[in-house]
């Protein structure tokens, strides 16, 4: 299904054309039928003579209403240029015509109203004019046709040419992320929240969870309708009603965006390639102030130029935009940008969410933006990998805006050159992170540099804890995880019994340790039930003992030699199997020590599982 948008100036006749090829009345405002003014959008429907449907959004034409007209034609597949005969091009022509050019909206078609008022000829001196209106936009060299909505002339033609027009058009992808912007929301009489839109990039069906973005708002759908038809499902390029459960009619605003939760991320800042209309006022400034408009979208914000001290009419440059308000927004979107009066230009987006101000005039920065904005496909994965790495195929997918499949397939042949490295199975879903080559060479150095580090800080230590490397690599766990597992098919690490380590790392005594170690080793052997705790060894050389299996540390100040420990918990073993139990006095006795030794050995063992206390006594667990 597609859908068709007017365009033109104030009373040129477009609601009345609309209601002549649908006989339905776009105006549905009474303060629209009072002034015979269109104010807000309309909206219609009809069947072409292929037995095609087609939706129809009516745009207001008046200058005061022009945000209104935006919020209209940004997700239309056809536009119709409505100018009237006895006026020809008018202001608001001008201004509507460029907007679509800046929307990029590829298929359009002239039509000439109101020709019962004039004779032939001068249809013809307006058909001539429009063309030279035209030139130098998508629409240069459209076809025209000449209608009377009162009379009906050309009515059917008009039809026809749709017709034709749409054979030749391609339908919008299905990228499995839906998106419809939200032009309309209102309350139906026992049925509760209702929202309407043009469903663009994806499918929803009923009982589908959504999520509305920038609000977060969650709710279900109860019900779909197209042009008063009941749905289960919709694909995209259709306009639709939804019926939604779980959110109220003040909760929706035009502008937000219903898509599935989770994935849409509204932001602040963005990217774009900008071009100015040739008619524009003046030069678009440095840091200038804007309105900014994108499909039912609007919110004002500053355009940084990146490459250029003024843009002015006519010239293209690249930008960041800094929003007031954070929008949803994907890559390759397109965008309108307007003073408080008039149209200044628009673009496309390059990067929905940079992550960092850029400095202006830095070469490095505009032959990546230029990579995104006019690179094949495997040249926008890998810079969007090279810029967001680790990123999963869902991010990749989306700030590439390309299918899941294509992103998989143009994956596969850049992992094969060598250009990134994914780790995961790629074949699956959300399983795989990936890394450009460079970014995985700075993450491997990182790893080298951290494990370094942490053996020069701890040179005892057999190796790191894996939590602590990864804290020092500042990646998720899930990354952590992917990546531990290529740093050591790599080399990089060694996975030492629970523990990671550099490959050439030993821990290995001084000879002033090891004499460290020998003299409190004999203190400890030397009163091996009552060890003295006055005479502190290094925590370090306490570890390094430890880990090696020669002492057994019971608490903070108590450490036993490891044959002195098991004698104690073979002689606490033995006289529980033959008692039952054993109080702190008893085992006191048992090795002729004092409280400060035996209290904390046995809540040792108690934490070892080896004891059970009960009241004033332990049992063997």
């Amino acid at each position: 299904m597609y859908v068709i948008g007017t365009a033109g100036h104030v009373d040129h006749g477009k609601s009345t054309l609309v209601k002549a090829l649908t006989d339905i009345d776009p105006d549905r405002l009474p303060e629209e039928k009072e002034r015979e003014m269109t104010v807000d959008l309309g909206f219609a429907w009809m069947t072409l003579p292929s037995g095609r449907e087609v939706s129809i959004v009516d745009v207001p034409g008046h200058e005061r209403f022009i945000k209104n007209m935006l919020a209209g034609v940004g997700a239309i597949d056809l536009a119709l240029l409505i100018v009237a005969a006895d006026e020809s091009v008018m202001p608001q022509t001008r201004e509507h015509l460029a907007i679509l050019d800046l929307l990029r909206i590829r298929r359009g078609l002239v039509v000439i109203t109101k020709t019962d008022l004039v004779d032939e000829e001068l249809v013809e001196l307006v058909k001539a004019e429009v063309e030279d209106v035209l030139d130098d936009t998508a629409f240069a060299g459209c076809q025209m046709v000449a209608v009377s909505a009162y009379s009906g002339d050309g009515i059917d033609e008009l039809k026809a040419t749709i017709d034709d027009i749409l054979n030749d058009t391609e339908s919008r992808r299905d990228l499995g992320r839906p998106r419809l912007p939200v032009d309309r929301c209102f309350t139906v009489s026992g049925f509760g929240t209702v929202v309407t839109g043009t469903l663009i990039d994806g499918s929803v069906a009923v009982g589908q969870q959504i999520e509305l973005a920038p609000s977060g708002t969650r709710a279900r759908i109860r019900g779909l309708q197209s042009h008063k038809s009941r749905m289960d499902a919709a694909a995209p390029g259709v306009r639709l009603a939804l019926n939604l459960s779980g959110v109220s009619r003040d909760e929706v605003l035009r502008g937000e965006v219903l898509t599935n939760p989770g994935w849409l991320r509204p932001t602040r800042r963005f990217d774009a390639n900008l071009r100015m209309v040739k008619g524009a006022p003046h030069a678009l400034k440095h840091n200038e102030g804007v309105t900014f408009h994108l499909f039912t979208s609007e919110t004002t914000g500053r355009v940084r130029l990146l490459d250029a001290d003024r843009l002015q009419p006519g010239a293209e440059g690249w930008v960041q935009v800094l929003l007031d308000e954070p929008i949803p927004m994907v890559k390759g979107d397109f965008f309108v940008l307007r003073s408080s009066e008039d149209t200044l230009g628009g673009g496309q987006i390059a990067d929905p969410n940079p992550t960092r101000r850029h400095r202006r005039f830095a070469p490095e920065v505009l032959e990546r933006l230029t990579m995104l904005d006019a690179g094949a496909s495997e040249d926008v994965i890998f810079t969007v990998a090279d810029q967001m790495g680790p990123c999963d195929l869902s991010t990749l997918s989306q700030r590439s805006n390309l299918a899941d499949g294509e992103v998989l397939e143009r994956l596969g042949a850049l992992v094969e050159s060598g250009e990134v490295v994914a780790l995961g199975e790629m074949g699956v879903q959300n399983d795989a992170v990936v890394y450009s080559r460079r970014g995985w060479d700075i993450l491997r150095n990182q790893a080298q540099i951290a494990l370094q580090a942490y053996h020069n800080q701890y040179p005892l230590r057999r190796g790191a804890p894996p939590q602590e490397l990864r804290s020092r690599l500042r990646v998720s766990q899930p990354v952590y995880l992917r990546a531990a597992g290529r740093l050591a098919e790599e080399g990089v690490v060694v996975d030492d019994d629970g523990l990671v380590r550099a490959p050439e790392h030993q821990a290995e005594l001084t000879e002033r340790q090891q004499a460290d170690v020998a003299t409190y080793l004999a203190e400890l052997a030397g009163e091996p039930w009552s060890p003295p705790t006055d005479k502190p060894v290094d925590p370090e050389l306490l570890a390094y003992l430890q880990e090696k299996g020669e002492v057994v540390k019971v608490n903070e100040t108590v450490v036993f030699t490891t044959e002195a420990y098991d004698d104690m918990v073979n002689r606490i073993v033995a006289h529980l199997e033959q008692n039952g139990s054993v109080t702190v006095a008893a085992a006191r006795e048992l090795f002729g020590t004092s409280r400060k030794y035996v209290l904390p050995l046995l809540e040792y063992l108690d934490q070892q599982r080896v004891t059970r206390r009960v009241d004033d006594e332990r049992v063997l667990r």
